[in-house]
């Protein structure tokens, strides 16, 4: 048996271990992802990174605790200022492969690793907030600044449901979801709108919200009336508009 330090406490462990092994062993926490105790070391994931002294300038340095065999005397230290940073380089450097890896991000939030915002699918194009505010006219999102960082987020009150945004996204990060007679429209977690639905006359299928029929009502009253009003799908405006100017054109003959 040798006797090594840890964090200022003396252990008593068994020559060839590994500094890893014995930190498991005592309950000493540190990250690991690629250690398995059937498997031979590998350092791959580089987060078991511990601060030891230099052999041959005594001065500190980082080594991995999974390769790292104990040696009598040795002084290792889990914690400090050249260990947090060894640790949060190896986080990042992982995230790079695996940006959206939950288990990933909450293991560096327990260690206490900032790791930057996540990846939320959006590439911040601006099309929902232009044809939302250009075209359809409501102007329900806007660009907010979070933690350094642009957002495209909500303006509450304003969406109508039409779903413009979630046709323009170009990377489908703003869902729509029909549900009974519900339709919610969401960006990341954060709701957009939620609206009843409007039921099809001809084919009932639900199809519209009452905010985005008003809408376009009200867009579109300049213009002289002179259609009965109805609430009809587009599919089935569309085919009794069809039938309708057939037995027209057969009366007329």
């Amino acid at each position: 048996m040798i006797d090594i330090e840890i964090d200022g406490k003396n252990f008593e462990v068994q020559e060839g271990q590994t500094v890893l092994e014995v930190l498991k062993q005592n309950g000493v926490n540190i990250p690991t992802l690629c250690y398995h105790p059937a498997l031979k070391p590998s350092g791959a994931c580089k987060l078991c990174a511990v601060e030891v002294p230099g052999r041959a300038s005594g001065k500190p340095v980082t080594m991995l605790s999974c390769i790292l065999k104990v040696s009598e005397g040795l002084q290792v230290r889990t914690r400090g200022e050249i260990v947090e940073h060894a640790r949060t380089r190896a986080f990042r450097d992982l995230l790079r492969m695996a940006p959206q890896s939950a288990t990933l991000i909450a293991l560096a939030e327990e260690y206490g690793v900032h790791t930057g915002t996540p990846p939320d699918g959006c590439i911040r194009c601006r099309l929902c907030i232009r044809v939302c505010k250009e075209i359809v006219g409501p102007g329900a999102l806007r660009m907010e600044k979070r933690n350094g960082q642009n957002f495209v987020v909500p303006i509450e009150g304003k969406c109508i449901g039409c779903g413009t945004c979630a046709n323009i996204c170009p990377t489908d990060v703003i869902r729509v979801e029909d549900k009974g007679n519900v339709r919610t429209i969401t960006i990341r977690d954060e709701i957009i709108g939620r609206h009843p639905l409007e039921r099809c006359e001809g084919c009932g299928r639900q199809y519209a919200t009452p905010r985005f029929l008003s809408h376009i009502h009200e867009r579109t009253m300049a213009h002289t009336d002179v259609k009965s009003h109805h609430n009809y799908c587009p599919t089935c405006a569309k085919l009794f508009s069809d039938r309708i100017k057939s037995v027209s054109d057969r009366t007329r003959k």
